[in-house]
């Protein structure tokens, strides 16, 4: 997992709710990361994911998660991945 900057981490919220979020586990960034290469993961504006992320900012609720690439956090609503049925999709804390 990328280093993120905490202190930054701790002021973002989701654009779309104003929840709080945190780093996504090691488990979910791994599985996200294996449905990217294999084709099988679509953002909010349903296009599929190209690139691997290196971490992710899941929302509170556990519903979305917003990639971070290169220590940037992409939170626009259509860049959101929907989390459902996803294994491991819980922040870490």
């Amino acid at each position: 997992m990328t280093a993120l900057d905490h202190d930054l981490l701790q002021r973002v919220v989701c654009p779309e709710t104003r929840q709080k979020l945190a780093e996504g586990g090691a488990e979910l960034l791994a599985e996200l990361n294996r449905r990217i290469a294999a084709k099988r993961l679509a953002n909010r504006g349903g296009k599929t994911v190209e690139r691997p992320f290196d971490a992710v900012l899941v929302r509170a609720d556990g519903q979305y998660a917003y990639p971070v690439r290169e220590g940037i956090f992409f939170l626009f609503l259509d860049e959101a991945v929907p989390l459902a049925g996803v294994p491991g999709a819980s922040a870490s804390r």
